[in-house]
């Protein structure tokens, strides 16, 4: 390991060595073999529909609650343009993901964030917000493994969180792209499946488990709703990719997303427990959660560490990091998340020790 190679703990996607190339492969092969017509036409804004299919089933539901975008981010997308307008209020966690900022920022929102623990959003101070008298149109929450603070919400919260969207007449917006990739605890339910009064929206991606370059994800919901967002799709791009989708159902049809799934989640367990050993080795007074799965990992610093200094110093030493204030509307000067996704076992010390050497740098 050279000082010019960059490790990079920036950005939350699978390094390559535990993508399924071949399989992948095999299902492109597959896919244009067993339907050219469908994989090669149009197709229509709900998406691609087997896949649909194959997704409503793993959920629980009909197809027609399903629709197919390119990525989680766009079923995001989607979801604010058609619900929120400007000047409604919004809730979202304390830190959350950096796009969702943007994207209710530019909509004109009115973003109420609030505090995460290390079993997900703080109810109780939700709820003394609600009662204040603020009515939010939606509540986004990231419930598993969560970006970029890698906790994951209680079955207990998950249930008082339903309780108050019925309460209060709130959508939960429950963006998971990370649930598949656990590794320790047993899986909790989804808020989609605990919902008997349809108040939860649902998101998910195959970027976190087959790789970033298909660019499908999914919403799950009313018929109505999906209806309403589908036909502005159709106004935006007529229809989303078929061949990546073609490609990712063959792949889940198969059973491959299975073992991909199970090579991703191996994969990542090993790098999160070598970065949490690595950084309390090398940080003093470093303090994080470590996560049950997925790509994240959040760290608290000294308070005399402040992360606009320390970026720079980092990079000096080629190590990148995120810093913690673009995750919050304030606050944050004193955190970083770290994914350690994409960079291999034997990266990961060795850039925490950069990354320690940039601390004691900006400390003088």
């Amino acid at each position: 390991m050279t000082a010019e190679q960059l490790i990079s703990f920036a950005r939350g996607a699978p390094s390559l060595d535990i993508v399924d190339v071949e399989g992948l492969s095999a299902a492109a092969v597959r896919a244009f073999a067993n339907d050219p017509a469908g994989l090669t036409a149009y197709g229509n804004s709900y998406g691609y529909g087997p896949l649909r299919k194959w997704i409503a089933a793993k959920h629980g539901v009909s197809a027609d609650q399903v629709l197919i975008t390119n990525g989680s981010l766009q079923a995001d997308a989607f979801l604010f343009n058609h619900l929120v307008q400007p000047g409604d209020h919004v809730v979202v966690e304390k830190p959350t993901y950096d796009r969702t900022l943007l994207n209710l920022k530019n909509l004109g929102a009115v973003v109420h964030q609030v505090t995460l623990h290390p079993d997900g959003i703080d109810t109780a101070e939700l709820r003394a917000l609600l009662e204040s008298g603020v009515r939010p149109k939606l509540a986004h929450i990231i419930p598993n493994y969560q970006n970029p603070a890698g906790v994951t919400l209680s079955e207990a919260k998950r249930h008082e969180l339903l309780a108050l969207a019925q309460e209060y007449g709130f959508t939960i917006f429950e963006d998971d792209p990370y649930v598949d990739i656990r590794f320790r605890g047993e899986a909790l339910p989804t808020m989609l499946s605990l919902d008997n009064a349809g108040v939860v929206v649902h998101a998910s991606s195959f970027t976190k488990t087959v790789c970033p370059g298909v660019r499908v994800g999914y919403l799950v919901g009313d018929k109505g709703l999906i209806d309403a967002i589908a036909g502005k799709a159709t106004n935006l791009y007529i229809s989303a990719g078929q061949v990546a989708q073609g490609i990712v159902y063959e792949f889940c049809a198969s059973g491959d997303i299975e073992r991909s799934v199970a090579t991703v989640s191996a994969a990542l367990a090993e790098r999160a427990t070598v970065l949490a050993e690595s950084l309390r080795k090398r940080i003093d007074g470093v303090s994080f959660t470590e996560p049950d799965g997925g790509y994240f990992l959040w760290i608290e610093l000294p308070a005399d560490v402040h992360v606009d200094k320390l970026l720079p110093a980092a990079a000096e030493r080629g190590v990148a990091v995120v810093k913690g204030s673009d995750f919050l509307l304030e606050g944050g000067e004193n955190a970083l998340r770290l994914a350690f996704s994409a960079v291999t076992v034997d990266q990961i010390d060795e850039g925490v020790r950069r990354l320690a050497e940039a601390i004691d740098a900006v400390r003088g």
